[in-house]
This record gives C-alpha cells, sequence and structure tokens, in this order.
C-alpha cells in the first residue's frame, strides 16, 4: 500500500468511506466527486481507485454500510405489530440521519434491490411471524418499504406531517392484518 506523500500514512478503505459520508451528509451526492474526496484525504485522486472501483460502487458500499448501522428491533416475544411499527421507526430515523444518501438510494432502487442486511432480515423474520408465507416475503416486502420510503418522502416536502406515522402505520398494519386473515397469497 502506497503512502502519500503529502500525508505520511496508508490511505485505508475506512478512511475513504467516512470522508465520502462527511462530504455526502455536509453537501448531498452531488457533493461528491472522486477529485473533492482526494482533496478531502490529502491524496492523488488515482490513489482512491486502488481501493474502490468507481463513484458509483463508493455510493453502493456507502448505502450497505449505513444499513448495517441499522439496528432493528430484536425479536424479543412482543407481537408482530409492535415489532413492524418499531422497525418501521429505525427505518425513518435512519433516512433521517442521513438524508442525502437515503435520497440517493430511494432514487437509484437497485441498490436495494438485493435487499439484504439487517433491515430485509428484520422485516423477513417478522413477516414469517406474522404468518406471511415464504413465497410472498418479497413481494409484501417490497410493499411495506415503498410505503415507509413514500411516507418519509411525502414527509420531508411538506406533504404528511411527521407525527402522523403511527396512525398511518397502524392503517397499513391492518390492511396487512386483514390479508392475512383472509388467506389472500400468491400461491
Amino acid at each position: 500500500m502506497a503512502v502519500g506523500p503529502r500525508r505520511g500514512v496508508p490511505l485505508t478503505r475506512e478512511e475513504i468511506y467516512a470522508a465520502a459520508w462527511r462530504l455526502i451528509d455536509a453537501g448531498g451526492v452531488e457533493a461528491l466527486s472522486m477529485r473533492k474526496l482526494a482533496a478531502e484525504l490529502a491524496v492523488n485522486p488515482m490513489s482512491l481507485y486502488h481501493h474502490i472501483e468507481n463513484k458509483t460502487a463508493l455510493l453502493h458500499e456507502l448505502c450497505l454500510r449505513v444499513g448495517e448501522q441499522m439496528a432493528p428491533p430484536p425479536d424479543d416475544g412482543s407481537p408482530w405489530q409492535e415489532q413492524l411499527l418499531a422497525l418501521g421507526h429505525v427505518y425513518r430515523e435512519l433516512a433521517h440521519a442521513h438524508p442525502a444518501l437515503w435520497q440517493y438510494v430511494f432514487n437509484h432502487p437497485e441498490v436495494m434491490s438485493a435487499q439484504q442486511g439487517g433491515l430485509w432480515e428484520a422485516l423477513d423474520r417478522i413477516l414469517l411471524l406474522a404468518g406471511i408465507p415464504e413465497h410472498d416475503l418479497r413481494t409484501i416486502a417490497e410493499i411495506l418499504s415503498a410505503f415507509v420510503s413514500g411516507f418519509i418522502v411525502s414527509e420531508s416536502t411538506g406533504g404528511v406531517r411527521p407525527d402522523t406515522f403511527d396512525q398511518a402505520a397502524a392503517l397499513l398494519i391492518g390492511a396487512l392484518e386483514a390479508h392475512i386473515r383472509a388467506g389472500r397469497t400468491s400461491s
């Protein structure tokens, strides 16, 4: 690993991610460029490419890492409805903590298409607990994600008051309960 003449220490992936987060949180995803990132780290821009493929790969990795920071509700024996509401709150908190990066994810569905990480694992667990058949997990998870994402967008533009999330979630959970009771599955 080469050491830059201005730095005196080797560059690490963790440094790159931390600096990219700072740039994004300060000025949005548009504020992130490989040149600006290199300047922030006091390295030659080409040094970055020894650690990351390109800006798109960097953003994808940042999105995954932000998702890993999320602490989904544990399986503590509480009703699935309470766990689902708690997961919705955690997701909103994550979006509020990193709004620019969340907006990027929302506008680039391919980042979330893999449905990997703590959020999706917790959601699958909760939906299985609710009685959703395994073959319907992805569809139901996508619908719930679209609902919460839509709420966050509407909330950020003033279209809905933030204090109505629990009420909106209760409506959605009620609809999911009715769906389960009616045995509506895609089997």
